[in-house]
């Protein structure tokens, strides 16, 4: 009976160290096409992500659907909005601005390994989307 028990509490204590820590997407990361990183931080109980390095000529939002911004830089462009972790292996419930078309998506990231980030756009529902890997 004490090895039983035994054995539950180490599959237990070895599957709560294989879900990843709400802080483990922090850092910078390079998009799928590799012409920009972007720097996850958290800001209360909240994720975001800036872009931090592009390969853009011009380096402005010339895409951004109000006239009024098309003139920012896309460096310290915040992208990443608002992601709350689930407790278990998602980070959900936030936006994604993709300045290459002006358009602002549903998103949800997913922590593949600690080196690889699924990031998922999508509009309305997630089954319609589009998913990039990003790297550290």
């Amino acid at each position: 009976m004490r090895q039983l028990i035994f054995i539950i509490l180490i599959t237990i204590s070895l599957t709560a160290f294989g879900q990843p820590q709400p802080d483990a997407i922090v850092g910078e990361w390079l998009t799928a096409a590799k012409d920009g990183k972007v720097q996850i931080y958290k800001s209360g109980n909240k994720f975001f992500g800036k872009i931090s390095w592009g390969n853009r000529p011009n380096g402005k939002d010339t895409n951004n659907p109000d006239p009024k911004l098309r003139d920012q830089n896309l460096i310290g462009l915040v992208i990443l909005k608002d992601f709350s972790f689930n407790g278990k292996d998602k980070w959900e419930d936030g936006t994604i601005y993709d300045p290459n078309n002006g358009k602002t998506y549903s998103c949800v990231i997913r922590l593949k390994d600690e080196k690889t980030l699924e990031v998922r756009g999508y509009i309305g529902i997630s089954l319609l989307g589009r998913t990039e890997v990003w790297t550290r």
